[in-house]
């Protein structure tokens, strides 16, 4: 699994850096600080040592408190700065790229948005945000599987966005591994399409437990499909009891009002602390 193996890590780059991303590179000053921690590989596949489960624990425990440490860096500048960054994550094919865009392209008047897009390859769906007049940018993960704090926090030193601001880090499609990496947001919204099945709680429960918001989109397809929605609620509830769950339409605009209304009261939230935080 990617927290053992760090999966397509070297091959990941990021818009306005001459350089592919390698954590054992950086030399550079971050637009806000972090902590240069270095990895330690060797036995990746050598010896009975290498593959033990003991070793196997120690890695991904090492890899998650390293992502922890720069997690812990951007929620700190989030909060100085009082910006709501929200991580969207979801299985490809959710509806999560149209979603974003016509919330940006319906709040552009109202809130001060900017996106960081994750995908393993091309710059197309960072081009649709920037076509709504929001800034973007773009990681490509390359065979990475998930974004990661660190990348994160590269990405904020080239992306222009205003304080008070909403930051939507629009992770890459997969409901596994992004669960168990913190980018230091407020929290994890997962979009799940009624297209997918009414189970994906049950067998992705890690992502679902994480989460504190899940839009069911697609609704405007319930007609035609044979999903149960009251049994799709009940899974992601027994997953995670206190998940709120709003049902919209990210293509006909039904239900986005209680969306924007989530939005809004989140950033009061990161307001007040922002606030606090400045006394």
């Amino acid at each position: 699994m990617c927290t053992t193996c760090g999966c397509g890590h070297a091959e990941t780059t990021i818009e306005g850096h001459d350089h592919q991303h390698n954590e054992h590179a950086h030399t550079h000053d971050h637009r806000h600080e972090h902590h240069h921690h270095t990895h330690d590989h060797s036995g990746h596949g050598e010896g009975s040592e290498a593959a033990s489960p003991s070793r196997m624990l120690r890695m991904e425990q090492d890899i998650l408190s390293k992502n922890n440490a720069y997690a812990a860096d951007n929620r700190r500048w989030f909060n100085q700065h009082g910006i709501l960054t929200l991580n969207l994550v979801s299985s490809p094919g959710s509806g999560k790229t149209t979603l974003l865009t016509r919330t940006l392209s319906e709040l552009k008047d109202t809130l001060s948005m900017a996106v960081i897009e994750g995908d393993q390859q091309t710059v197309l769906d960072a081009e649709r945000i920037r076509a709504t007049g929001a800034q973007a940018i773009q990681i490509n993960t390359g065979k990475g599987c998930h974004l990661d704090a660190h990348m994160v926090g590269h990405a904020m030193e080239n992306l222009p966005i205003d304080d008070r601001s909403v930051l939507f880090i629009e992770n890459v499609g997969n409901l596994v591994c992004p669960a168990a990496f913190d980018l230091g947001e407020a929290c994890k919204v997962v979009i799940l399409s009624v297209t997918e099945g009414e189970d994906k709680p049950l067998k992705y429960p890690d992502m679902f437990h994480a989460a504190g918001l899940m839009l069911l989109n697609k609704i405007d397809l319930l007609p035609h499909l044979n999903f149960d929605v009251d049994q799709c609620l009940d899974y992601a509830r027994r997953v995670n009891p206190g998940i709120k769950v709003l049902q919209v339409s990210a293509s006909t605009g039904e239900g986005m009002a209680q969306w924007y209304q989530y939005l809004q009261a989140m950033r009061q939230v990161a307001l007040i602390g922002h606030a606090e935080a400045e006394r």
